[in-house]
């Protein structure tokens, strides 16, 4: 099925949680000299403008990064005023939010040249606008499966690997095939950094993903979720947000957090942010 289009949901509160996390975790990778290998599983556009008649038709990103972007304070914590600068450099004019950055552009604004990027995205439409933006030399897209496409590459060239994958889960057996792809991935890359992005639905099938990873026996797996209400059974659509990071930079948990105390409030007063280890050490 390939009529999944992010532009319609560019900028909501899970790109925010989503992208916030890979920003911290690359930016700490970055740390060190040595070189790493970026994947992305499910690149989409790379770069998507508000102004869309697809983003303007949910407007979701008035529940997510409009109110970051328009909050009058400067904020306290290092990690999101960081990124929220980095936010600045996606647009034309860095004091107008008019554009919001997906994954590709946040892998490859720090890119070094010895790392690479290989950018996977299956909907033709998406690869088309993808090959438009304007990415670091290393970034290489690729229009296929992505995650066929990462395991066929495993192992890399690079001492490190770092891969996001984040579906959209129309199909229910993507749940199963994220994990099994996970499971092969750190078996040729036992030390590789994985984020995995998933929604939090009324049907709850994230439990399948959940589920499937810690009875792989893959450790060191640590969960956030940002819920932007709590559910009831009048519920519909995606009420958060998830994030598993699989063998996670040192603090990460303690940085994200204290950037949520900040972003909740942002968020509305039924938003919520909670985190602990799925499976340790």
């Amino acid at each position: 099925m390939l009529s999944y289009q992010h532009a319609y949901h560019a900028g909501n509160f899970a790109d925010v949680h989503k992208h916030l996390t890979l920003y911290a975790v690359a930016e700490y990778l970055l740390r060190k000299k040595t070189a790493i290998t970026y994947v992305d599983t499910h690149a989409g556009r790379g770069l998507y403008p508000l102004s869309g008649l697809e983003t303007q038709r949910l407007q979701e990103y008035r529940e997510g990064i409009w109110p970051l972007w328009q909050a009058s304070t400067v904020f306290i914590d290092p990690l999101l005023s960081a990124w929220k600068a980095a936010l600045a450099c996606a647009q034309p004019d860095t004091n107008t939010l008019t554009h919001y950055p997906g994954s590709p552009w946040w892998l490859s604004l720090g890119l070094r040249d010895q790392d690479q990027l290989r950018l996977f995205e299956l909907h033709p439409g998406e690869h088309k606008q993808l090959n438009t933006q304007g990415l670091a030399p290393q970034a290489q897209r690729v229009f296929g499966d992505g995650l066929a496409g990462l395991t066929a590459m495993l192992p890399v060239i690079t001492p490190r690997l770092c891969v996001l994958i984040d579906p959209s889960y129309e199909r229910k057996v993507e749940y199963h095939e994220v994990a099994e792809t996970v499971a092969y991935t750190l078996e040729k890359a036992r030390h590789g950094v994985v984020l995995i992005w998933y929604p939090l639905l009324p049907a709850g099938h994230h439990h399948t993903l959940l589920s499937s990873l810690k009875e792989s026996g893959i450790r060191n797996i640590w969960r956030s979720e940002l819920l932007l209400r709590e559910p009831t059974e009048q519920t519909h659509g995606m009420f958060g947000s998830g994030m598993l990071v699989i063998n996670p930079p040192w603090g990460l948990d303690q940085r994200l957090a204290a950037a949520m105390a900040e972003i909740t409030p942002l968020l509305g007063a039924t938003s919520r942010y909670q985190a602990d280890w799925w499976v340790g050490e």
